[in-house]
């Protein structure tokens, strides 16, 4: 050993660790077994908070139960406060993907403390006999109740998060629909012309599908407030008092305001994730419908003059290195692609749920990198698709009325006055001579012009219910 490095000792022998780190002999086995994703947890600085806050309330409420002396509770609550300010995160080094249930992670966040703290009591990193990672940070705790609990509460920041970027994309969808309002287009089922509708109600229809996401996501919160402390490494509550696990809970809802309950079966609570299952459904849920819409503006703003060309979508770079002029429409296709993601992260989810042997399911590890970057990425999807595609917008509007007017589609309205048959016979006949629903009906003088001009009105065949109630 030198002056640069200290010696900390576990079960397996000692090792050398930078002097100046705060983390200790665990992290650094951990970081040199783990070089899988190569994406470390300081990249996620909500989840340090979230397990810096979990041990701020444990040993409050150690102290609280008489299990923590007073000096050592306050140099622990000065380490974590200091997490939770973002400080040290760098000393966060180990992999996301790990084994271990998640055990490398909370002994890198004990050790930091725990190192932490002893610099607060005016002791050096590494002395461990006045204040340990094991001994007073992970006091009444096990990785499989502060681990958990930890998870829950960065997933409900990250959750909070996402309800402001979904906002952000249904205010978008909604000013685009009065902007736009009762501007005429066809609507098409099956790639095929159906009826008339207006730009409003297809842009409402949008904002109605991701409000729908939106109240699954915010009802499904509730669920990450019921935590285990307490529950230790089974659910039985071993090694910790019997009026802690509640202590904790009061304490977690005095520091975040959060409505924190203890599960009433610890046991359930502590091998269970279906929890984190129905997240990664919703998330699924909320990319699939981003997916078909992203489809339904990049189908319609092709061309833009051989395609659709109902809509023109803003042009954010080039689009080809051959062929000049080429604008592609980019923000949709990577909001596709996300999505796609998202899809894929949904299954190991589910996979890494179902895995799950006994009393414990040791790979919540991969389901805290699959949710933190899948509720990442869809809050970027929200804001990228709303700010760069969706506030640019602008309607081919004279074109679009065109189609609306000169389509056979119209005829849909004439069924309840001529009858199904009789309304295949003049689409047919437009069809094959290339002339207009509304001449070919009154050549054939099955209905006067007033009458026929109030019907086939694309605006009265746009809000029909309306009409009708009034």
């Amino acid at each position: 050993m030198n002056s640069s490095t200290r010696v900390e000792h576990d079960l397996l022998g000692e090792r050398e660790i930078p002097a100046d780190a705060y983390y200790g002999i665990q992290t650094l086995r951990a970081y040199e077994n783990f070089n899988i994703s190569k994406v470390r947890l300081y990249q996620f600085s909500p989840f340090i908070r979230a397990f810096a806050t979990v041990k701020k309330a444990a040993a409050i409420s150690n102290y609280k139960v008489g299990v923590l002396e007073d000096k050592i509770k306050d140099a622990i609550v000065s380490a974590c406060d200091d997490l939770i300010a973002d400080k040290y995160h760098d000393q966060f080094i180990i992999d996301m993907f790990q084994g271990g249930a998640g055990t490398s992670t909370n002994m890198n966040v004990n050790e930091v403390i725990a190192n932490r703290a002893l610099e607060i009591m005016g002791h050096k990193k590494g002395e461990y006999q006045y204040l340990h990672p094991n001994n007073h940070v992970n006091l009444s705790q096990s990785t499989n109740d502060s681990y958990p609990t930890a998870l829950k509460l960065a997933l409900d920041f990250y959750c909070q998060r996402l309800l402001g970027k979904m906002d952000v994309l249904i205010n978008s969808f909604l000013n685009k629909k009065e902007e736009l309002g009762d501007r005429l287009k066809m609507g098409r089922t099956h790639l095929q012309d159906a009826v008339p509708m207006t730009a409003g109600q297809e842009f409402n229809a949008f904002a109605t599908m991701i409000k729908a996401e939106r109240k699954l996501i915010e009802d499904f919160r509730e669920l990450l407030y019921e935590i285990n402390m307490g529950a230790t490494a089974i659910g039985t509550g071993l090694n910790a008092p019997s009026n802690y696990p509640e202590t904790c809970a009061k304490v977690l809802r005095d520091l975040t305001g959060k409505p924190f309950y203890t599960s009433k079966d610890l046991v359930q609570a502590t091998q269970d994730t279906s929890a984190y299952v129905a997240l990664s459904g919703n998330l699924r849920l909320l990319a699939t419908r981003l997916s078909k819409i992203a489809n339904d503006i990049r189908l319609q703003s092709s061309g833009p003059r051989a395609g659709l060309g109902q809509y023109r979508i803003p042009q954010m770079q080039p689009g080809s290195s051959i062929m000049p002029g080429k604008v592609n429409p980019v923000i949709p296709e990577v909001v596709n692609q996300a999505c796609f993601h998202i899809m894929g992260i949904d299954h190991t989810i589910a996979m890494a749920s179902e895995g799950g042997q006994l009393q414990l399911n040791v790979f919540e590890p991969v389901m805290a990198f699959n949710l933190f970057t899948g509720i990442v990425m869809l809050s970027n999807i929200c804001e990228t698709f709303a700010t760069r595609c969706i506030d640019g917008i602008e309607m081919n509007e004279h074109y679009c009325r065109e189609q609306v007017l000169s389509n056979i589609g119209l005829v849909t309205a004439l069924n309840p006055h001529l009858g199904y048959e009789v309304s295949t016979r003049i689409a047919k006949k437009a069809q094959e001579s290339g002339g207009s629903i509304y001449n070919i009906v009154l050549a054939e003088k099955l209905m006067d012009q007033k009458t026929l001009d109030e019907i086939i009105s694309p605006e009265n065949m746009v809000y029909p219910l309306l009409k009708h109630q009034a």
